[in-house]
């Protein structure tokens, strides 16, 4: 099983950036898919972003030309560069693996001046 550590959340200024990172412990990582998901307060949790195993990658509406999300197989790493954030982009963010259903704790994204 691979375990999901995420990091890099914190308070932002309206259009800055946050780099947020999805560490994966366990074997196999270079197999999986990867997701960032995220739950504003009082909203359910939406997909964010997605990658498979070979690269290819998409991404919510909100989200395109503003988001970009890769990974280090090597590292056992996933990222998500989110830039001119907008307070509506306020939320917890995950990742998951979404074919095995392992997700992180969590981390906090919070955009306001």
């Amino acid at each position: 099983q691979v375990q999901l550590v995420e990091s890099g959340g914190g308070l932002v200024q309206p259009g800055g950036s946050l780099r947020l990172s999805c560490a994966a412990s366990g074997s196999f990582f270079s197999r999986y898919g990867m997701s960032w998901y995220r739950q504003a307060p009082g909203k359910q949790r939406e997909l964010v972003a997605t990658i498979a195993n070979v690269g290819r990658t998409n991404y919510a509406d909100s989200v395109k030309g503003r988001f970009t999300i890769s990974r280090d197989d090597a590292k056992k790493m996933a990222y998500l560069q989110m830039n001119n954030l907008k307070p509506e982009d306020t939320a917890v963010y995950y990742c998951n693996v979404p074919t095995q259903g392992w997700w992180g704790q969590g981390t906090q994204v919070t955009v306001s001046s």
